[in-house]
């Protein structure tokens, strides 16, 4: 892998991490068009880098509210702060679960699997064409609604599907405000992707030569600065009910994925 295409797949996934477009499906297929030949571990390495320069993104924008939800976690009563911190941990565990008894099998995902990334993608279009449709409310999360789209964050694990379009998506169906989708689907990843680094790394999951510090280095800071930008805009076009253009734009990626499979 060289600079060029760590800088391009570090924007990539700044921008689609947030964007419902699915950031693990784009970074397939543009480590397909750029011949990247890596093996499904060391894909899912960088990926995994790329995915902690988001989250601190994330971290960055959401700055206030992850403070609320640390002193949520231990002002131990039962307020407000407190509820929102115990509803980020509730909607984690279905992914948490997934993650830890299939890790193997999502893995396997992660190598070039093109097929299955461009039928991911229709089903991510029709998911954000049903949300654009629905009526906005001004609803609040409760356990029941985080645990559904806790749920649609562990089916976004499938890389095709958007981890932010699927949870916003079901967040909006489910009757929850909009802009409200938006920062607690940014929000509720945040733990899981530490937990997932911290636990690769203390397990030597996660490794690469001293030759590859720079490149990833260079993919870090591409997708963090452009997660900056992508973070904001995206809780803007939610806010305004602009998720068609993102359905109509999974669709045809994702067409053409499935015929690139086809035709390779």
């Amino acid at each position: 892998m060289s600079y060029l295409e760590a800088i391009i797949l570090g924007l990539i996934q700044g921008l689609t991490e947030f964007l419902p477009v699915s950031s693990s499906g784009h970074l397939e297929l543009m480590k397909a068009i750029l011949g990247n030949n890596s093996l499904p571990e060391e894909s899912l390495t960088f990926t995994v880098i790329l995915h902690f320069a988001t989250a601190l993104s994330t971290m960055a924008i959401f700055r206030k509210e992850i403070v609320e939800i640390f002193k949520g976690l231990f002002q131990f009563k039962w307020n407000e702060e407190t509820q929102f911190s115990l509803k980020i941990i509730f909607s984690m565990l279905p992914a948490a679960m997934i993650g830890f008894f299939f890790e193997d099998k999502l893995e396997s995902f992660f190598g070039g699997q093109i097929l299955l990334v461009g039928f991911m993608l229709i089903i991510t279009a029709l998911l954000l064409l049903f949300a654009d449709k629905a009526k906005n409310t001004d609803k609040n999360t409760t356990f029941f609604s985080v645990f559904v789209i806790g749920v649609s964050q562990a089916i976004a694990m499938l890389p095709g599907i958007s981890r932010s379009g699927a949870t916003i998506s079901t967040a909006v169906l489910l009757g929850i405000d909009r802009t409200k989708a938006a920062k607690f689907s940014f929000l509720m990843v945040v733990p899981l992707i530490f937990g997932k680094v911290a636990k690769d790394i203390l397990g030597g999951e996660i490794s690469f030569e001293s030759s590859q510090i720079g490149i990833f280095s260079v993919g870090f800071l591409a997708a963090f600065i452009s997660g900056l930008f992508a973070c904001t805009w995206m809780i803007s076009l939610v806010k305004k009910s602009k998720l068609s253009y993102f359905a109509l734009y999974c669709a045809v990626v994702g067409v053409i994925a499935i015929t690139y499979a086809l035709m390779n």
